[in-house]
């Protein structure tokens, strides 16, 4: 079978574009693994207790949902983890978000506290307090 050059190469740069396009749009792997809505891994169940422990619901409400701080339901669907991380880290003082940089508890699970919020910004935890999966 004989190609012409005109007809092969536009088919062959139409196939790379496609296999990078596949490539670059692979979303990544969620932080959490889920079942029934509530139940988490143990990872993600950190993440829950250290939302807790450094009391977060005073500012974002008990369900993530905003009060004098935003919802973290929302902010989560746009947010870049690294932007989550350095929001967490330095705090927003302008906006009366607390640094919690110095804080090992948070600092220590901060990778667990972003699985359980973006498992709930996702929808996949479908309620505030979540169980550990056993």
């Amino acid at each position: 079978m004989k190609f012409r050059k005109s007809t092969l190469l536009p088919s062959l740069v139409l196939l790379a574009g496609v296999a990078c396009t596949l490539a670059v749009a692979a979303p990544d792997p969620a932080p959490y693994k889920v079942t029934e809505g509530y139940k988490v891994d143990p990872e993600t169940m950190k993440g829950f207790r250290t939302w807790r422990s450094a009391a977060c619901d005073r500012c974002h409400g008990p369900n993530q949902e905003g009060m004098v701080g935003p919802s973290l339901i929302n902010s989560l669907k746009t947010m870049k983890k690294e932007e989550f991380i350095k929001v967490v880290r330095d705090g927003r003082l302008d906006k009366g978000m607390q640094s919690f940089g110095n804080n090992p508890a948070v600092m220590d699970n901060i990778n667990q506290l972003y699985a359980y919020l973006k498992g709930r910004s996702d929808g996949a935890i479908t309620r505030a307090r979540v169980e550990e999966n056993k």
